[in-house]
């Protein structure tokens, strides 16, 4: 028989129904929150451990297109490959639920979260989160601690927990904590830009972007906002909850350890062996130093007589090097590379070095360097994806794929597919640059971040580059975004909080965090935090100490954006408005002259009815010219649409071929002039018309207001070319 659990927080009904489905596995549930219904399990194999020191833990967040009662859309009829808003949310529940588990627990662990049924109010990221946990907390899995999700929103400056996902429309910040009781345990946030209206004069208004940047003072406070309300969820579930758990199993939790006289003969005999390593380490991601060390110790009269296997030593070279980078850092305040805590690596930056493309920028930042490319696109070549909740798919137009190749940290290995790894450092410089990107620019914008080398946060380096590639190709932006990596490392009551961590130091520290934003403040944040928890002033000091660093990549990238050079590759947009009631005689009957434009000076025309804007882009200036001159004209001779009755000019009742006319310019172009017939509307007369003699400049034949004597080349009911009578 089922057991119901019925909750009242945030001002939502939520329910979770144990023992009722998937009875098999070690612990599952049902959890509804207004029309949502999710599916959470979880199954572990005792008696499969693995031999390695770390817990294998698979997560899986997956959508079922019925749960919205539509089906799959493309050709094949059934779920595939998972989205990348499923691989991101599988990569938030993973990162949550993984310190949970107790170290020496080895056994293969599989958490999957199904999607049943869906609500479009209902924040399936959360929901899910809270389903896992309880799946988990009830299980016979040796875990007892409940974890739930928040999202907190600011709205008319008013923190909301848990909004509706429809009230995120009207929010300036996106956060999302999850934690126990007492412990953060992981924060993601980005800033939404908005629009808002500014007083010019008395009776003007005109709209500014706003990027929304929150200070250091600001995000905190949401966090604690955040914080309280995890405490209430989490004392909630864990009492209620109580009833329905599992009775633990009695699972052996496997000891990695060494025999402590082997740890201190290496500490006392080579710790400066390891030190010297530590500082090579400081220069790679790679362990080949300490390897060398262990080989060199493997053959020590000691290890040969003992018969120590080198698998024992480098874990024992392992242990005296995790406490040798953490005594130098609490201690004596100084880092493997000789830095001090809030001291950046040396950065370089060189801009659109890459010829053929929109635009590029190569950031180095001591061993990390990357190169972002950015490519432009008109708005309807985004990448089509589908919501759940959504009955027809949706364009995403800007776009940060990210790609991390072997060789960037000396690994020989081929290059696959994207793993959940490259999406989510893409998704986060996503996160950090997207609020700045002015909201009335449509095209399509796609940067790619090759990283080339990797020694300590990758994916802040691509916010840098990213940045600068967006400034290189010309997107307007409202302040240039810097990343930096911070990290901590904590020894009883004494902590140091480190700016721009290599490696090393992510590897051996107790949190990583990575803060991007602008002059203004943080447009994003990700963190991770290893200790179980962090008291708000230390997150306070640590996210001021990342202010300064990102202040001083700030005033290196401003340097760099001051000389950019723009690409020769880079496509000409040229923009101009004409009255939209005259579309439809650019358009033509079936689109055939639009179409005519398009292919006779190859260029890509948008029209925005409701304002009247055309936009025409392409690869050769002169062609987007010749289009916007030629758009005008046909603009023009349409007359004033002031009522339904009034007719456009008809040009073949009113002109013939060969007729000879005499008329006046009125505009010149490169191309050639645009002369007003005396009969009504306006002709071209191309350069190549004009004389039989070869003319340079339209200007040394033909002035604005001249009279000129013309003959009908061909015409249209909607144009007209012309030639000179002489020609």
């Amino acid at each position: 028989m089922s057991t119901v659990c019925e909750f009242e927080l945030n001002e939502k009904q939520e329910v979770f129904e144990f023992n009722k489905v998937a009875k098999q596995s070690n612990g599952s549930v049902l959890a509804k929150l207004g029309n949502a219904v999710v599916l959470a399990t979880v199954v572990s194999e005792f008696d499969n451990p693995v031999e390695e020191d770390f817990t294998p833990l698979t997560v899986q967040y997956v959508e079922k297109t019925y749960a919205a009662a539509k089906l799959p859309g493309g050709f094949i009829k059934r779920e595939a490959k998972p989205s990348e808003f499923e691989t991101l949310t599988s990569r938030v529940i993973d990162r949550s639920l993984r310190p949970l588990f107790p170290k020496g627990y080895v056994y293969p662990t599989t958490i999957t979260v199904i999607v049943l049924s869906a609500d479009k109010d209902v924040d399936l990221q959360v929901l899910a989160l809270n389903a896992a946990s309880a799946a988990l907390y009830t299980s016979n899995l040796p875990i007892k601690k409940s974890v739930a999700g928040v999202r907190v929103a600011k709205i008319n400056g008013e923190y909301i927990v848990n909004p509706k996902i429809s009230d995120m429309d009207e929010s300036t910040l996106d956060l999302y904590v999850a934690g126990s009781k007492e412990e953060l345990l992981m924060i993601e946030m980005k800033s939404i830009a908005s629009e808002e209206m500014v007083e010019v004069d008395i009776e003007a208004f005109t709209k500014v972007h706003q990027t929304n940047e929150m200070t250091e003072v600001e995000l905190v406070e949401a966090i604690s906002v955040a914080q309280e309300a995890l405490k209430e969820s989490n004392e909630t579930y864990e009492k209620g909850f109580e009833s329905v758990c599992k009775e633990t199993k009695d699972v052996k939790l496997v000891e990695f350890t060494i025999d402590e006289s082997i740890i201190n003969y290496v500490r006392d005999n080579y710790l400066e062996n390891i030190k010297s390593a530590i500082q090579k380490l400081a220069k790679s991601e790679r362990a080949t130093e300490l390897k060398e060390v262990a080989s060199l110790i493997l053959v020590d009269e000691y290890c040969v007589e003992k018969e120590i296997e080198y698998s024992t030593i480098y874990e024992a070279v392992s242990i005296v090097k995790r406490e040798a980078v953490r005594q130098m850092i609490v201690n004596d305040k100084v880092r493997a590379d000789g830095r001090g805590l809030k001291d950046v690596r040396p950065i370089s930056i060189d801009t659109n070095i890459l010829p053929s493309t929109h635009s590029s920028c190569l950031f180095t930042r001591g061993e990390t360097q990357a190169l972002v490319v950015g490519t432009l696109a008109g708005a309807k070549d985004g990448q089509m994806y589908e919501i759940l909740t959504e009955k027809s798919t949706s364009t995403e137009n800007f776009m940060v794929h990210y790609n991390f190749p072997g060789f960037s940290v000396g690994e020989a290995k081929p290059m696959f597919g994207v793993g959940r790894r490259e999406l989510g450092h893409g998704n986060l410089a996503k996160k950090a640059l997207e609020a700045t990107i002015d909201k009335d620019y449509s095209e399509t914008v796609r940067l790619v971040s090759e990283i080339l080398e990797s020694n300590g946060s990758s994916s802040m380096a691509t916010v840098c580059g990213g940045s600068l590639a967006l400034k290189a190709a010309g997107v307007p932006v409202s302040n240039l975004v810097a990343g930096v990596a911070m990290g901590m490392v904590v020894e009883g009551d004494d902590y140091s909080v480190l700016t721009d961590i290599m490696g090393l130091e992510d590897h051996d520290g107790d949190m990583d965090f990575k803060v991007a934003g602008t002059k203004e403040g943080i447009t994003a944040l990700q963190m991770d935090i290893k200790l179980g928890g962090i008291e708000l002033s230390v997150l306070k000091e640590a996210l001021l100490q990342a202010k300064e660093g990102r202040e001083h990549i700030l005033g290196l990238m401003e340097e760099a954006a001051s000389e950019i050079v723009p690409s020769e590759a880079l496509p000409l947009i040229e923009q101009f408005a004409i009255d939209p009631s005259k579309f439809m005689v650019v358009i033509g009957k079936a689109g055939a002259t639009i179409k005519e434009i398009i292919e006779k000076f190859s260029v890509s025309i948008d029209l925005d009815r409701d304002t009247g804007n055309v936009k025409v882009s392409g690869e050769n200036k002169q062609n987007v010219l010749d289009a916007c001159e030629h758009i005008k004209t046909i603009s023009n001779n349409a007359p004033e649409r002031r009522d339904h009755q009034k007719k456009n000019i008809d040009f073949e009742k009113l002109y013939s071929v060969d007729e000879v006319l005499t008329g006046k310019v009125v505009r010149i172009a490169d191309f050639g002039a645009f002369v007003e017939l005396p009969k009504g509307g306006e002709g071209l007369l191309h350069i190549s018309k004009i004389s039989k003699q070869r003319v340079n400049k339209v200007e040394d034949v033909l002035k604005v207001d001249q009279d000129v004597e013309i003959k009908v080349l061909k015409v249209k009911k909607d144009r007209i070319e012309l030639a000179s009578a002489q020609f």
